[in-house]
């Protein structure tokens, strides 16, 4: 039997043998180990000293705080001697500060542009049987374009007032006020002011800047009936309801200078509109939101080019809207995936009169239009979306026609048409500040002129940027 100190030194060298064989094998394990042991030793040292610091400036701290109060007690005999106590006067508090910004508004920058590849001329573009609207329509130019950028200020005023101002600078060396607005923060009651130029809750997208649609461009519902957008100079009220589920209603004072109507030189509210928008959540992965609105104008003098021929239009413009949106994410989480259906449904009556070539008699005409859209996330920061637009020129009663005065060929943009537009589209966002998309389109707007669309996008957030609506 082997003694007991010759089997401790069996045991060590069996166990010493494996492990220098492993440390040889793997010689960085000792470099490792040392930045380890160095990276330890650094950390304590810059620990110990910032300690000492700390000791010695709160040292300081105190030292001065007693100087001061026996500064004071010397003092106070002196001037409890010299002249009678007399209470001072009261002094409003400072306002409180109004956050970080309070004095520097907070400041974004959205920088966007496209390359466009189309297969019509875009000078052409129009919408068949459709009064030509103002504004921004079509898809753009050719080649490579700067896109609309905003530049955007926002700020509390006050505990009562917040303001917000959006400038839209264009490709074509324009700037434009998009928006610029004051609004109070809380009135009571849910209820809630806006006044200067906005975007109106008139519908679904229209609330919403260009940098946050889905497809590169606006529907065509947009562009037939509102030149893009509806943004209207005047105020608006707006009231939360105090329920469990969303629902809020509102309205709006306009000039009724944005079309469909224009600026008719008048005073008063030359537009107004309602609107209304409810949503609750669908379980703990979906929600929606559905809207009614409804918006009364009018236009005076308002002229369009039809076919070399310049007409003009007196009258009034009435539209109803219907929105609804639903969105899915597993369990209310859209990192990873998500799904949006989105739609809306736009109708138009305008009557008045329609004058050609010096002579005039009266217009009514009812148009429609509609969108559906689906995008779905299919994976982090990679999403895929499909879009379909349609339009109806209607019916229309054109009295220079039903008189004999002229013939309908007089007349060449409302000859009855339906124009309609699919598209589909594949983005990519590696953050939330940045985001590329290409998007197809095979586009019927013109009569007889399918145009074949491609578009390559870029959106750049820069700065601090608001919360995005439902």
């Amino acid at each position: 039997m082997l003694k007991p100190t010759l089997v401790s030194v069996a045991l060590a060298a069996a166990f010493a043998l494996p492990l220098s064989a492993a440390a040889a094998e793997n010689p960085e394990l000792a470099a490792i180990r040392a930045q380890i042991a160095e990276m330890k030793q650094s950390y304590e040292a810059r620990l110990q000293a910032l300690e000492q610091r700390l000791q010695e400036a709160q040292a300081a701290v105190a030292e001065a705080q007693n100087a001061a109060v026996s500064a004071q007690q010397t003092a106070a005999p002196a001037v409890a001697a010299a002249a009678p106590v007399v209470a001072a006067p009261e002094v409003p508090a400072a306002r409180p500060a109004q956050g970080d910004n309070s004095f520097n508004p907070s400041i974004s920058l959205i920088l966007g542009g496209t390359f466009s590849n189309l297969q019509r001329d875009p000078a052409s573009y129009r919408f068949g049987g459709f009064m030509p609207p103002d504004g921004e329509i079509g898809p753009g130019s050719r080649s490579f374009n700067l896109g609309e950028s905003e530049l955007t200020m926002a700020a509390n005023i006050d505990p009562m007032f917040a303001g917000q101002l959006t400038f839209a600078l264009t490709g074509e060396n324009e700037a434009e006020v998009e928006e610029a607005f004051v609004r109070t923060r809380e009135l009571g009651g849910g209820m809630n002011l806006k006044a200067g130029r906005f975007l109106s809750s008139v519908g679904y997208l229209n609330g919403q800047h260009s940098h946050t649609w889905d497809f590169v461009d606006a529907p065509l519902a947009y562009q037939a009936f509102f030149g893009g957008q509806y943004k209207p100079d005047g105020i608006q009220a707006r009231w939360l309801a105090p329920l469990n589920t969303f629902f809020e209603v509102g309205a709006e004072l306009g000039s009724g200078r944005s079309f469909p109507g224009n600026d008719r030189n008048k005073n008063g509210f030359n537009a107004t509109s309602v609107f209304a928008h409810a949503g609750d959540d669908i379980g703990d992965s979906a929600s929606w939101r559905a809207g009614v609105s409804y918006l009364r104008t009018g236009a005076a003098g308002r002229e369009y080019d039809d076919g070399g021929v310049p007409n003009v239009f007196d009258g009034r413009a009435r539209m109803w809207v219907a929105d609804a949106v639903y969105k899915w994410a597993p369990n209310g989480n859209p990192t990873q995936t998500n799904f949006k259906l989105q739609g809306e449904y736009m109708r138009r009556k305008e009557s008045g009169t329609l004058a050609s070539s010096d002579l005039a008699d009266g217009y009514a005409g009812t148009q429609s239009g509609w969108y559906l859209q689906g995008v779905y996330q299919f994976m982090p920061n990679w999403r895929a979306g499909l879009r379909h637009d349609r339009l109806s020129s209607g019916s229309s009663y054109i009295g220079l026609v039903e008189n004999g005065a002229l013939g309908i060929d007089a007349f060449p943009a409302l000859a009855s048409y339906k124009p309609k537009r699919s598209s589909v589209m594949l983005d990519w966002s590696p953050s939330e500040f940045s985001r590329l998309r290409l998007q197809y389109a095979r586009d019927e707007a013109r009569p007889g002129e399918p145009d074949n669309q491609l578009f390559l996008q870029y959106i750049m957030s820069l700065g601090a940027h608001a919360g995005h609506t439902f």
